[in-house]
C-alpha cells in the first residue's frame, strides 16, 4: 500500500514537471514568434560582422575597447517585412551604454526613410527571457500552493494595477499630492493583500492593524528625524531624472518598501500566534506577546539584511563609476549610497516596531477558537 502511495506520489510530481515544462516551452515559441503585434519595427540579426577594435583611455588611465561591427538580417514585421537591411554598431567591452548584439537575436530599431532605407538599433527585444521566467514563476505557485497560488497572483496583478494607476494621478497632478496618494495605496495595498492570502477573519485584521500601525509610526519617526537634524546629509540630487520634488518621491519611495518588508513579518508572526493560542488556549496575553517577541527575533536579522542589500544592491555599479573616475570614496557614497542606506535604516525601524506591535495585538486580539 505505501509502495503504491509513493508511485503515484511520484507520478504526479513527473506529471507536474512535465506541464511546467510544457506550458514554459509554450510561452517561449509564442513570445519568439509574436513579433507582429508590435508596432515598431523588429530586425532579426542573421549575420554578423566584426569591423575595427579602438583603444580608448581618459585622465584616470581607464581603459576600455570598443569594436564597431555590422549587423546584417531583415525586418520582421510591419510596412517593410521581409526587407534586407545592414545595420551598423558599436560597442564597449564595459557596456555601460551599448550593447553586443549576436546573431538570431532580435532588436527594436529606427527607420529612415531619407536618401535611402537605412536603420539605428534602438534596444533588444527582451520579451522571451521575461515571459519564460514569468510562466514559470507561475507555474511553480500553481503547483506549490494549489489554490493559493491563484490568490497570490491575483494580488500581484490587483496591486500593480493599482500602482499604475497610482503613478498615473500622481503624474496628472505633476507631484503635489505624492504622499497622499501612495499612502492611500499602501492602506488598499494591505488590505487586498491581506483579505485575498489570509481571508477576512481576526487573523487579518489584526496583521493589518500592526502594518498600517508600524509604518504609520515609522514614517512620522523619519519626518521627526528629518525635521530635528535638517536633513542634513541627505542628497536628494543623487536621485537622477527626478521631475518632481525629490524629497516627498524618497518618503513614497521608503514607504511603499518598509510596507512590504512589514506585511510579510507582521503575517508571520500573527499566524505563527494564532496557530499556537489555537493549540494552547490557556495561554496568558503576556504569553502570547513574549512567544511572538521571539518569532520576531528570528526572523528580524535576515529581513533587514536582506533589505539592507536590495536597497543597497541598485546603487552599487554607479558608486563603483563614481571611483573609477577619480571621486573620493566619501563622495561616492554620499552621491549614492546614502539614500540607500537611509532607507535600510528607516526600514531597520518599521521591522522592529513591528515585532512589538504585532505580538502585542495578537496577544490582545487573538482567541483561542481563532482559525
Amino acid at each position: 500500500m505505501w509502495t503504491m502511495a509513493f508511485k503515484l506520489k511520484s507520478r504526479m510530481t513527473w506529471i507536474q514537471v512535465l506541464i511546467v515544462v510544457i506550458f514554459c516551452l509554450v510561452a517561449v515559441f509564442l513570445t519568439a514568434h509574436d513579433d507582429s503585434l508590435y508596432t515598431e519595427p523588429i530586425f532579426q540579426v542573421t549575420k554578423v560582422t566584426n569591423g575595427k577594435v579602438t583603444k580608448m583611455s581618459d585622465e584616470f588611465h581607464n581603459v576600455d575597447y570598443y569594436h564597431q561591427q555590422l549587423l546584417s538580417g531583415h525586418i520582421t514585421n510591419g510596412k517593410y517585412a521581409g526587407k534586407h537591411l545592414k545595420i551598423q554598431n558599436a560597442y564597449s567591452n564595459s557596456g555601460a551604454m551599448d550593447h553586443q548584439y549576436r546573431t538570431n537575436q532580435k532588436l527594436f530599431i529606427v527607420l529612415h526613410t531619407s536618401p535611402k532605407l537605412h536603420a539605428t538599433v534602438k534596444d533588444l527585444k527582451r520579451d522571451t527571457p521575461i515571459i519564460f521566467l514569468l510562466a514559470l514563476a507561475v507555474s511553480l505557485l500553481f503547483i506549490i500552493l494549489k489554490f493559493r497560488g491563484v490568490t497570490v497572483i491575483s494580488s500581484i496583478v490587483i496591486n500593480t494595477i493599482l500602482f499604475w494607476l497610482a503613478v498615473k494621478i500622481d503624474h496628472h497632478n505633476n507631484g503635489a499630492a505624492v504622499i497622499p496618494i501612495f499612502s492611500i495605496l499602501a492602506v488598499i495595498f494591505c488590505i487586498i493583500t491581506l483579505f485575498l492570502v489570509m481571508g477576512w477573519n481576526r487573523k487579518m485584521l489584526v496583521t493589518l492593524s500592526a502594518v498600517i500601525s508600524a509604518t504609520a509610526i515609522t514614517i512620522l519617526l523619519t519626518l521627526l528625524v528629518f525635521g530635528v537634524t535638517h536633513e542634513k546629509g541627505m542628497y536628494y540630487e543623487s536621485m537622477q531624472y527626478v521631475t518632481q520634488l525629490p524629497k516627498p518621491l524618497f518618503l513614497a519611495e521608503v514607504l511603499i518598501g518598509v510596507l512590504g518588508a512589514v506585511m510579510d513579518e507582521a503575517t508571520d508572526i500573527v499566524a505563527s500566534l494564532a496557530t499556537l493560542k489555537q493549540e494552547r488556549p490557556e495561554l496568558s496575553k503576556l504569553q502570547v506577546f513574549n512567544s511572538g517577541r521571539q518569532i520576531g527575533k528570528s526572523i528580524m536579522g535576515p529581513l533587514i539584511n536582506v533589505l539592507f542589500f536590495i536597497f543597497m544592491a541598485e546603487t552599487l555599479p554607479m558608486t563603483l563609476l563614481y571611483l573609477k573616475n577619480g571621486n573620493t570614496w566619501k563622495y561616492s557614497f554620499s552621491m549614492n549610497m546614502s539614500l540607500g542606506m537611509t532607507s535600510s535604516l528607516i526600514s531597520g525601524i518599521g521591522i522592529v516596531l513591528t515585532v512589538i506591535l504585532s505580538s502585542l495585538f495578537a496577544g490582545l486580539l487573538i482567541k483561542g477558537d481563532e482559525r
